[in-house]
């Protein structure tokens, strides 16, 4: 049985929301990552391209995916020692990034070096998610969204190659 994709998406959207990151959240990393390349870039640019980025199949398989391996962790539902490394989201535990790494794939070189800076300085919702003070867990969240902000950074660099600034240097 294929699921249509509709459904995938609107719990892919739904699980977003749901973990408390909005399409603002989301738009706000991506001017972040484009602002100094992109010239005239608003939030509502971001926005579209955050939304595009949403409605491809394996974005919402990811977002699925990861979601319910952090919920999984919350519970104490992983065997160990899975558990302990997903729910202390372990440094040397690579998996997430790997995962999120499947979203960046569909949009190219540009959206694999946007994820790597997003991912280490973790601005905006990722410093949140990536707090690891609550009762939630975000090891595999705080990724899928940086991936999800890079890939519409990409998507928008390749569709304004006139005003990004770095092409023409």
């Amino acid at each position: 049985m294929v699921l249509e994709s509709k459904t995938l998406e609107d719990k892919a959207r739904e699980l977003l929301a749901d973990r408390g990151v909005s399409l603002q959240d989301i738009g706000e990393l991506v001017v972040f990552l484009q602002k100094d390349y992109i010239e005239g870039i608003t939030l509502e640019m971001c926005i579209e391209s955050v939304n595009a980025v949403l409605s491809k199949r394996e974005v919402h398989n990811t977002i699925l995916t990861g979601v319910q391996l952090d919920i999984l962790a919350e519970e104490n539902q992983l065997l160990h020692p899975l558990q302990e490394i997903v729910k202390e989201d372990e440094g040397l535990y690579g998996i997430d990034e790997i995962l999120a790494l499947s979203i960046v794939n569909v949009y190219g070189s540009i959206g694999f070096t946007n994820y790597g800076y997003i991912d280490k300085v973790k601005p905006g919702i990722l410093k949140e998610l990536n707090k690891h003070d609550g009762p939630r867990v975000h090891t595999f969240l705080d990724d899928i969204v940086g991936a999800i902000a890079a890939s519409a950074a990409s998507r928008l660099a390749h569709q304004h190659p006139s005003k990004s600034h770095y092409i023409t240097q």
